[in-house]
């Protein structure tokens, strides 16, 4: 049993933190912005409810997180009642949020000082990874780090892979978010195109998704693309934050990514459409209209 808290229990965060007590074994202690979320949280798994990041924080061995942005994590990190102010030398913090680069080597840097270790951590596989422990974690930090925290990360993931030194987790996610947004838009056209002429759905997927056109998406998200629902995972609000961050670090690193960006103007249609809380498979809605 290891001491651990988890900052922010939100669709991902929750389920996460559940598995840190329940299959992991440790010794849980959870914090979050509305106490609400906390008291269900303890009051389902058990474990511990703190008031504020550092409460939270204080004399663990793992402090894990995955809240909304850079900005949240500053609040989080740093703030007046802020987890850094809490850990103890020598503990390790976990940071899930997909978040920027720069970011993670910030606070890389400030837990260095403070004396303790830091590992960039964002996730792939949505609320149901998260509800199902079957996340792919994409990580930066020192070895040595990263083989104390893998052992703890085990209770909600499928793939830990440390990628490079600090931030290099948080670029990972952005290569991922990158692939799946033309993926996404791909597999749109191919439906709407066969929509229009007047193929079956089914049996165009049944046929093409044992060849070189297969994907998870496909797999997963062609049944309801074509019944027009929408409510089966990541947001388009949050996919538009997460091209963001990566739209950016491309202005940075000098990568041309023109895909990725007519890919985020399509999704802020879908947002004027109404669609902000769809899945990320509602490109097709725009399409279908």
């Amino acid at each position: 049993m290891t001491k651990v808290a988890f900052l922010g229990l939100g669709v991902m965060g929750y389920p996460m933190a559940g598995h840190l007590k329940n299959k992991g074994g440790h010794d849980v202690t959870v914090y979050n912005r509305t106490a609400a979320k906390v008291e269900k949280w303890v009051g389902q798994y058990g474990g511990h409810g703190a008031s504020t990041p550092k409460a939270a924080a204080d004399g663990q061995d793992f402090v894990m997180c995955c809240v909304g942005n850079d900005n949240d994590l500053r609040e989080v990190m740093l703030g007046p009642n802020g987890a850094f102010h809490g850990l103890k030398k020598g503990a390790v913090f976990v940071d899930h949020t997909t978040a920027s680069a720069g970011i993670a080597r910030e606070l890389y840097a400030e837990a260095k000082q403070r004396g303790f270790d830091f590992i960039d951590a964002p996730v792939s596989g949505g609320q149901a990874g998260a509800e199902n422990g079957v996340l792919t974690v994409m990580c930066g930090g020192e070895a040595e780090v990263f083989a104390r925290a893998e052992k703890v990360i085990a209770a909600y993931a499928r793939m830990c892979k440390l990628l490079g030194g600090a931030g290099a987790g948080q670029l990972t996610k952005m290569v991922n978010q990158i692939c799946i947004a033309g993926l996404v838009q791909g597999l749109s056209e191919g439906i709407h195109f066969a929509k229009r002429a007047g193929l079956d759905i089914e049996a165009v997927i049944e046929t093409i998704s044992k060849g070189a056109a297969q994907s998870w998406q496909m797999e997963n998200r062609y049944k309801t693309m074509a019944a027009d629902k929408f409510d089966f995972g990541f947001a388009v609000d949050w996919m538009r934050k997460d091209l963001s961050i990566c739209i950016d670090e491309a202005r940075k690193n000098g990568a041309t990514l023109p895909v990725a960006a007519l890919v985020d103007q399509f999704y802020a249609e879908v947002q004027k459409m109404g669609g902000r809380r769809w899945d990320t498979s509602s490109l097709i809605a725009r399409l279908d209209r």
